[in-house]
């Protein structure tokens, strides 16, 4: 749960009084209940037109307890859902044009929804080959590409899960930073022989003829997984630090 600074509603907009707070404050205050979240993504997530804080005469960003509570709700909605940005940010300001008075209704996405469902019962939603390269701003060559080394896959119909195209999104940003496609398949491999080690783990319990205990498997594994990363993000801020120390 997101405790903003006092004053703040659940409404999504900032109560009178409230003092605006510094990128920083920000962080510190969605770190409680998102760890990995850091200052690039918050600015990551501002330049895709997700929040858009006010900025003091000297270029200074100034966040309101809305701006906070909208951060927390799209970062909750990729933790949860997989949802690409695109699509959180039709929902997002789909529920911002519905009166005051209403409570916000589920809004669906104009792209195709899945068979089956994610996270906590939301449908899952596919992207085109072109919706893909629009949201990542790609061109179809540099998708064939990471399509050749592995990096991102396309589902039997050609469309991409959500987390294929988080995943196309993240490669174009290494790739914009310098990496090569090539580069990042050691990444690939690495998260397949975890996936691998998670399988075996939860492989008995997915075997039980009891629902609940299949059940139990599935939480487990996405408990294992999102553990997982959270390690490989802390060895590798640790390896760059110490490395640039």
């Amino acid at each position: 749960m997101l405790h903003t600074p006092s004053g703040g509603a659940g409404s999504g907009t900032a109560a009178s009084g409230s003092a605006p707070m510094s990128i920083g404050a920000v962080l510190a205050l969605l770190r409680d209940e998102f760890p990995e979240v850091t200052l690039s993504k918050i600015r990551f997530l501002e330049s895709e037109g997700l929040v858009e804080p006010q900025r003091t005469p000297s270029g200074y960003r100034k966040f309101t307890v809305g701006d906070v509570e909208r951060l927390a709700r799209v970062l909750r909605m990729q933790r949860d859902n997989y949802l690409p940005l695109k699509v959180i940010r039709e929902q997002l300001d789909a529920q911002d044009r519905v009166p005051a008075q209403l409570p916000p209704q589920p809004c669906e996405s104009p792209q195709r929804p899945a068979s089956g469902p994610v996270g906590g019962g939301e449908p899952a939603v596919r992207s085109t080959r072109a919706e893909l390269l629009a949201a990542v701003g790609a061109s179809a060559a540099e998708l064939a590409e990471w399509e050749s080394h592995g990096l991102v896959r396309a589902e039997g119909d050609d469309t991409f899960a959500p987390e294929s195209v988080e995943v196309a999104r993240l490669v174009a940003s290494l790739c914009r930073h310098g990496f090569e496609p090539r580069h990042l398949r050691g990444v690939r491999a690495a998260a397949e022989r975890e996936a691998a080690m998670v399988e075996q783990l939860v492989a008995p319990l997915r075997k039980h003829r009891n629902p609940r205990t299949r059940t139990h498997a599935e939480q487990t594994a996405t408990e294992l997984a999102a553990l997982s990363t959270r390690l490989h993000a802390a060895f590798l801020h640790t390896e760059v630090r110490d490395r640039l120390c």
